[in-house]
């Protein structure tokens, strides 16, 4: 059996791509190792995914497979983009991130629930230690942020988007209904051939 280490330490990330990978993988993370996730300081979602799929590739000398992937609020200069993670703070409180973007579009304008505040997701996935380069792609989904958070499903800034032409957050899409659309299986699918 093949093993491909899932190259994050974010759980409900882990979730995701674990039911997203072909089910002749064993599928391991960088907690079976010991390993701490790597400084990410790439300027772009691609440029971090591949610091961390090559990291942990190089550590475990297995096949990696790690996203980079954020919220980008257009008025707010595609704020906090590839800060998404960072914005909710050392205990990855997304409860604090959220208050935040809300926050900082209230500073913007008082009045913002009365407008459509466009947004998108973006996932940039890196595979790492399959072929002699790097596998890389990237999945873009538009939408807009809610008034308010809703639904307790998924993670992160999912209970405050809305993806285009749906009436549900994704916080209250079942996981199904959330990969028929997501930045994530969009990534996965340009990928999915070389596994």
């Amino acid at each position: 059996m093949k093993e491909i280490v899932i190259g994050s330490n974010n759980e409900g990330k882990i979730k995701e791509i674990r039911d997203l990978l072909p089910k002749y993988y064993k599928i391991t993370s960088p907690k079976d190792y010991g390993l701490k996730s790597p400084k990410e300081n790439g300027n772009t979602f691609l440029k971090n995914s591949l610091i961390k799929a090559k990291y942990f590739s190089k550590k475990t000398k297995k096949i990696c497979i790690a996203d980079d992937s954020g919220l980008e609020v257009e008025v707010l200069n595609n704020q906090p983009g590839i800060y998404s993670a960072r914005w909710s703070g050392k205990k990855s409180n997304f409860n604090l991130a959220i208050s935040k973007v809300y926050k900082k579009l209230t500073k913007l304008d008082k009045n913002w629930k009365t407008k459509k505040i466009k947004a998108r997701f973006i996932c940039a996935l890196t595979i790492y230690g399959l072929k002699k380069i790097p596998i890389q792609s990237l999945g873009v989904i538009n939408g807009k942020i809610s008034k308010k958070k809703i639904g307790d499903k998924g993670f992160g800034y999912d209970p405050i988007f809305i993806p285009e032409n749906k009436r549900l957050t994704f916080g209250q899409m079942s996981q199904k209904l959330k990969f028929k659309s997501d930045h994530r299986s969009i990534a996965f699918k340009q990928i999915r051939k070389f596994l």
